[in-house]
């Protein structure tokens, strides 16, 4: 009779399985909480900052957010929410569309923006397509809170 010394992967995969399973998202749980039709409100109550920091690097390669870090093909982001729209950066050329919208950047006019920048300011130069998901943004945006 001959014995196999089992592979080595054959016996990490358990605790593998177990350790991801104890790292995935709640967010799947955070939507069956929320219901079907959830409010701006809601879901800004059920936020995680730290998701929204992972989900930050979807917008890191063109945009910052440390203190003192500058610009990339976007403007630096440290502090964005509360100052004017087409304000956070001196340096960065905003386009007119955007300078022409005024105020500044709420929760609500930031949800409405990473879910569709182009529609919300038809003419800027942001080429991302935006975010689909109502608690990613919402997610992302407690994170630009910070």
């Amino acid at each position: 009779m001959i014995h196999r010394t089992p592979h080595p992967l054959r016996l990490l995969l358990p605790a593998l399985a177990v350790l991801v399973a104890g790292c995935s998202d709640d967010a799947a749980e955070r939507r069956r909480a929320l219901g079907d039709a959830p409010g701006f409100a809601d879901l800004m109550r059920v936020a995680d900052a730290d998701r929204g920091g992972r989900l930050f690097g979807r917008c890191a390669a063109c945009h910052t957010i440390e203190r003192g870090a500058g610009d990339r093909n976007g403007p630096g982001l440290f502090g964005v929410m509360g100052r004017p729209i087409a304000g956070n950066s001196r340096r960065f050329g905003y386009t007119t569309a955007l300078r022409s919208v005024g105020g500044t950047w709420t929760p609500e006019r930031m949800d409405v923006w990473l879910g569709a920048p182009t529609v919300m300011v038809p003419g800027t130069s942001m080429t991302f397509s935006g975010m689909p998901d109502p608690l990613d943004r919402a997610d992302l945006i407690a994170f630009l809170q910070m």
